[in-house]
């Protein structure tokens, strides 16, 4: 059944807000339930996955899932399934891929064919980086880009890059959250963003409502913002929100981009066990302190964990101002660690399900925003989960 965007955004408004009891607690925050008491049952199921069904359903939450008789698993994937987003099949030439990650390459391949233009228009990129989305739509345009970067080291290296590869490119020093953005913008103009994040994509909508600017969009990151509480771009999003008494703090936007389908293996490996030894803190933090509420420890960068878990509770513990004993059965409190984060994996679950008709939620809010402001809008997948699970795209233009 094909679903119109008012309709679909009524009906996952409702569902969240519905269920938010559920999916909105962080299950490695609680030592015990973090759901109402009727959901014990669930529990229990979900805690007697074997590991095997437990990974199978971080990859696909939606099939053969034992979640089905407490929540409503078919009417959630009828609701995320999009379509793929039609575009121009003629492919790009390998070489062009110079100076850009494997990866990075491949989604711009699937997403440059989407860029349909008018002959009128002048294509801009929004937040470029080095500008390698920009050189290649130039080249596949044959035409003149201009790319917004607010590095200035940024753009001077995309400008070579430019320079040396005979791209019609041109990088301007500007950051996209300044008074001045907008001046870039115009009826005449089409601008492309590949994953351009939380406020800078906002504000790319907003500046596109009020110049008339057309737009392919594949957003990212929608809990980089300042503000702590979302506030729904679109009128009937707020009108819902309301109604239905769904509140998304920032931590809640934080969900719908927690999906490593494209992390290799032992990176999550490493990301579990960085996980455990944080639970196996977690527990001895709160025997320490003698308080049972979880203390928030920073992130570290991969590769800089610590060699040993009483290494890492040393440096959590200096990271918090917290003195630890001198006698600490590191052993005991791996294990509970450990323990701890099989079980975390299985009560995420319930926030995994509800995921992705988050994201699609939140972009839909983005879509309704622009057919507000008199754009017709389109909506679907530019590429597959697995090479990047941010693979919705919304084009947008004003007749």
């Amino acid at each position: 059944m094909i679903l119109d965007t008012p309709t679909r955004f009524a009906r996952l408004t409702a569902l969240l807000a519905e269920w938010q009891a559920l999916w909105r607690p962080l299950p490695f925050m609680h030592r015990g339930l973090p759901w109402p008491a009727p959901f014990h049952s669930l529990e229990r199921r979900l805690l007697a996955l074997e590991d095997a069904e437990c990974e199978r359903l971080q990859a696909a939450p939606f099939i053969d899932s034992p979640l089905s008789d407490w929540l409503p698993v078919m009417l959630l994937a009828e609701l995320v399934a999009l379509d793929e987003m039609p575009g121009d099949k003629q492919g790009l030439p390998a070489s062009w891929a110079a100076h850009i990650g494997g990866r990075k390459w491949q989604q711009i391949e699937a997403f440059v064919p989407r860029v349909t233009l008018r002959p009128e228009q002048h294509l801009v990129e929004w937040c470029a980086g080095k500008g390698h989305l920009a050189r290649t739509l130039a080249r596949r345009h044959e035409m003149n880009v201009t790319a917004l970067e607010w590095q200035a080291g940024l753009c001077d290296a995309g400008t070579r890059l430019a320079e040396r590869q005979g791209a019609a490119v041109r990088l301007v020093h500007q950051d996209v959250m300044a008074a001045g953005a907008g001046e870039w913008l115009s009826s005449t103009t089409h601008v492309a963003a590949l994953h351009a994040c939380g406020d800078l994509h906002r504000r790319l909508i907003e500046l596109s409502a009020e110049h008339g600017s057309a737009l392919t969009l594949a957003p990212c990151c929608y809990h980089r913002t300042v503000a702590e509480r979302y506030r729904p771009l679109s009128r009937r999003g707020r009108q819902l929100a309301e109604t239905h008494g769904l509140v998304l703090e920032r931590e809640d936007l934080a969900m719908a981009v927690q999906e490593t389908v494209t992390a290799p293996r032992h990176v999550r490996q490493h990301r579990e066990a960085a996980n455990a030894w944080r639970l196996g803190f977690d527990a001895l933090q709160r025997d320490v302190r003698d308080i049972d509420t979880y203390l928030p420890v920073p992130s570290l960068a991969y590769g800089q964990l610590p060699e040993t878990f009483a290494g890492f509770c040393h440096w959590a513990a200096c990271q918090k101002g917290l003195v630890l004993p001198t006698s600490v059965d590191w052993r005991v409190y791996e294990q509970a660690g450990r323990r701890r984060q099989a079980q975390v994996a299985r009560l995420e679950l319930v926030r995994q399900l509800f995921r992705r008709p988050l994201e699609i939620w939140l972009v839909l809010d983005r879509a309704l925003r622009l057919e507000e402001a008199g754009f017709t809008v389109e909506l679907g997948t530019f590429c597959p989960r697995e090479l990047t699970p941010r693979n919705l795209l919304l084009r947008a233009s004003r007749a």
